[in-house]
């Protein structure tokens, strides 16, 4: 599903870049399954999304939200395959003739242009005919061991997740054809039917249709239009305890905002919203990287250095666009740190081209040139304009200026003002003065040790102590362990363990537990005897 997510906030350069941490698992999921010699028919696609409905029914009766996850997967592994007949099919023999969805899928489909075999609505309309005579003749003889054959009998259901499958199913098709009105409509639909029914069985598919309703409405530019709507829909997922959505939802609102560059109510709203634990690792991928764009803007370079890394590590290999986002703005706040990004971040596989025009910022600033900066930052303006990223440009130019003072006291014991303006490319009759003011507060920053003879208009450098005698050493080590740890306590919590594993220790507690209480009432009525005695 990278392919298909664009940024409202940028051009082609920003396609598939966030949406693509959260679908790199389907990618591979989809790869993972056997590929078949020849194209498969719409009649076999329609008989593999038949077989996902007794999962979903399944998932139903027993409230295990993986089950629910592997019928969706196995859905979005099939949506190349998708077309308007196949899904009107599995609407006409899923979705019960009198519910509203029935009527709206498929007045929505209809609308779809299509090259679809009409032998699929076909087989599906002489099932669905031929469905009273064989449960009349074959009563009792229905098969219920929860798959679905080609050419088994599939009854229509007024179960909520069946519905809100096919609406999933619905949406899908319809951002993958490019019809955005139809699927704004479509989700729309959906999001009121969820709004209707509360059960936990509905919170998977319900944050995947909420992630397709911003979607689409993200690709009509018209994201703003439901803010509100997705501030109630997260209070609800909150007061129905939706752990699921109220992670989706979160990070809905907080691309919604930044979109249109309010970081101060992204930041509140990050700052007062209770994030459940963390049930998906695309989900926390995108949090991360969420906030460190909000921390990044905010001038917090450490936390947002510290997000956009970990999201970078923690994004799945197919989701190589997202990884190439998180990868320009952790070189940005490198360089804003001071620090200088190792080469091989930029060269490595199928990032080359995206991260050229930071490769080009990153040596004027190893450099400290300011013309060659300039040059880098001119040539790729709509690239930086596109990812929102102007602001951070200004900031850095100050870096590029800083670092050419640092070159230049290493290398100068003693410099005059005129000429190391005449290095930093100063323009105007004001070069000295300007000169002096920057080697001032590069001074007061402690940016380089040196000090200033105003008398003789020049710098003169100090010689620099042993970084060994400073904390700075200390300081390394500790970012270091740090990292280890967090990394090691998360770990721990993504650590899964079957529902009976502690059984035994449980039961073995509880009778425990009896066996203390039942001592503790024979010690009481000891002592009341005792007193009772006195």
């Amino acid at each position: 599903m990278a392919r298909e997510v664009a940024m409202a906030d940028g051009g082609d350069e920003r396609k598939a870049t966030v949406e693509g941490a959260g679908d790199g698992r389907d990618k591979k999921d989809a790869g993972q399954g056997s590929t078949p010699q020849t194209p498969q028919t719409p009649q076999q696609v329609l008989a593999e999304l038949q077989a996902q409905r007794p999962l979903v029914e399944r998932a139903v009766v027993t409230r295990e939200v993986r089950v629910m996850a592997r019928a969706v997967r196995a859905m979005l592994a099939l949506r190349r395959r998708l077309t308007s007949g196949v899904v009107q099919a599995f609407v006409r023999a899923n979705v019960h003739g009198e519910a509203d969805a029935h009527s709206t899928l498929l007045a929505l489909l209809a609308q779809v242009d299509t090259d679809v075999d009409m032998d699929v609505g076909a087989s599906a309309d002489s099932a669905a005919a031929a469905e009273p005579t064989a449960a009349a003749s074959s009563a009792g003889a229905s098969s219920s061991s929860g798959t679905a054959g080609v050419g088994s009998v599939v009854r229509a259901t007024s179960l909520p997740e069946v519905e809100m499958f096919a609406y999933l199913m619905a949406l899908v098709l319809l951002i993958d054809r490019r019809a955005t009105a139809l699927a704004c409509e479509c989700a729309w639909a959906a999001v009121r039917r969820l709004q209707q029914v509360n059960r936990r069985t509905l919170d998977l598919l319900g944050a995947r249709i909420y992630f397709y309703f911003s979607l689409a409405h993200e690709r009509t530019n018209a994201l703003a239009s439901i803010r509100s709507t997705l501030l109630a829909l997260s209070q609800t997922a909150t007061l129905r305890h939706d752990e699921i959505g109220q992670e989706m939802l979160l990070n809905l609102l907080l691309r919604n905002y930044l979109a249109y560059n309010l970081y101060d109510q992204a930041d509140k709203l990050r700052s007062k919203a209770l994030r459940p634990d963390t049930h998906s690792n695309q989900q926390l991928c995108r949090h991360l990287y969420y906030v460190g764009r909000i921390q990044a803007v905010q001038l917090e370079y450490s936390g947002a250095k510290d997000c956009l890394q970990q999201a970078a590590r923690k994004a799945p290999a197919a989701a190589l666009g997202f990884r190439i986002e998180c990868t320009r703005w952790h070189v940005l706040v490198r360089l804003l740190l001071g620090e200088i990004p190792e080469r091989h971040l930029f060269v490595a596989p199928g990032m080359r081209s995206a991260l050229r025009p930071f490769f080009e910022l990153t040596n004027a600033v190893r450099v400290g040139d300011l013309h060659l900066f300039q040059a880098a930052a001119t040539r790729h303006a709509a690239v930086f304009a596109a990812g929102h990223m102007h602001n951070l440009i200004v900031r850095l130019r100050h870096n590029v200026i800083r670092t050419a003072l640092r070159r230049i006291s290493l290398a100068y014991s003693r410099i005059s003002l005129a000429d190391i303006a005449l290095k930093l490319h100063l323009p105007g009759p004001t070069a000295v003065a300007d000169a002096e003011c920057i080697v001032t507060k590069a001074i007061r920053d402690g940016g380089i040790e040196a000090v200033v003879e105003r008398r003789q208009g020049c710098m003169v450098s100090k010689e620099g102590g042993d970084t060994y005698t400073t904390l700075d050493p200390q300081a390394a080590f500790h970012t270091r362990i740090a990292y280890c740890l967090n990394l090691h306590n998360e770990a721990v919590k993504a650590m899964q363990f079957p529902p009976t594993a502690r059984k035994g220790e449980a039961d073995a507690e509880e009778k425990r537990r009896e066996r203390q209480l039942a001592e503790q009432e024979l010690a009481q009525h000891i002592a009341e005897e005792g007193d009772d005695d006195f």
